[in-house]
């Protein structure tokens, strides 16, 4: 097996997001060491980054989600320490945090994406009416579903995204579609098998991801073979379109005549052993701690510019 050298697990972090972070990067951790790969974990603050550098490491693996861990702003701080990490770079991983950002960047390739607006409190209900209920109130910035509010009706909105707003920086209203939802495992520029989603609440929220025990997923996804080769095909595009690097997950929903929207971008997918991207992989024979390696593989930094793999 090929030397890493000192692997340092990074999870935790000052997110909404650390408990799951968390049990993420004790999974990572425990199957590196059953590989026999050198690795310590490490319980990341905001006040600890600079410590990074004098901790003997060799590659940094990302197991923090959303913002510090996720949003790019532990990237740029391992990017000027000149340390190796996993995943994608600073630039890209701002990009998918926000959803927005996500957005205008398939539409300028004609990907398609239900539409969305930056919500605005002096035109809010206007925004609202021009979108059409019902609505998707998302945080800009958050993962796991935080602070996603579903609105049917227009006296729900303001408390939705006065709710929104607590979450993150910014508050996006979306068009829902009506539909079923998958997603997609994207790895060392593949796409993985399809999973439908079958959460049992509305729609596939934080409680739905990490707490209920009724939630199905379905792999093999029963689309047939062809429509399934095509949207992982879209998902791809879209995970690439963005510069996002080595693995990451594509969300999508097919409406009620199949046709496919993008909704978002995760650059830092959760990796529990029964994570969904640890589902996909095991879907083509990869074990959890081969998928584990196969993601401390996409280690890189960059150096003037340029993606050096390590």
């Amino acid at each position: 097996m090929t030397d890493y050298g000192h692997v340092g697990v990074l999870m935790g972090g000052w997110s909404e997001e650390r408990e799951i972070s968390l049990i993420s990067g004790q999974n990572v951790l425990e199957a590196l060491k059953t590989l026999e790969v050198q690795a310590s974990g490490v319980d990341l603050r905001r006040e600890t980054l600079p410590e990074l550098e004098e901790m003997g490491l060799d590659c940094c693996f990302m197991a923090l989600h959303g913002i510090g861990g996720e949003d790019g702003e532990v990237q740029q701080v391992l990017e000027e320490m000149g340390l190796p990490y996993t995943g994608s770079g600073p630039k890209a991983s701002r990009r998918c945090m926000h959803k927005m950002m996500t957005k205008e960047l398939w539409w300028q390739q004609e990907l398609p994406t239900p539409k969305a607006v930056l919500a605005q409190a002096d035109t809010l209900q206007q925004q609202a009416e021009e979108l059409r209920y019902p609505l998707v109130v998302k945080p800009v910035d958050q993962g796991s579903s935080i602070g996603v509010e579903l609105v049917h009706e227009p006296e729900a909105l303001v408390p939705a995204v006065r709710e929104a707003s607590l979450h993150g920086c910014g508050v996006m209203l979306e068009r829902m579609v009506i539909g079923t939802e998958y997603t997609v495992g994207i790895l060392a520029g593949e796409a993985l098998p399809m999973i439908r989603l079958r959460p049992t609440r509305e729609f596939f929220d934080f409680e739905a991801k990490y707490e209920s025990t009724e939630t199905g997923y379905d792999i093999p996804c029963g689309l047939p073979e062809v429509m399934e080769r095509e949207l992982q095909d879209v998902a791809r595009r879209a995970f690439e379109c963005t510069g996002a690097h080595g693995y990451g997950r594509v969300d999508l929903i097919l409406d009620e005549l199949d046709r496919p929207w993008l909704l978002e971008i995760n650059t830092a997918p959760g990796l529990r052993r029964h994570s969904l991207l640890s589902m996909a992989a095991q879907a083509v024979g990869l074990s959890y701690e081969d998928l584990i390696v196969r993601m401390l593989e996409t280690s890189r930094i960059c150096e003037g510019g340029e993606v050096r793999s390590v």
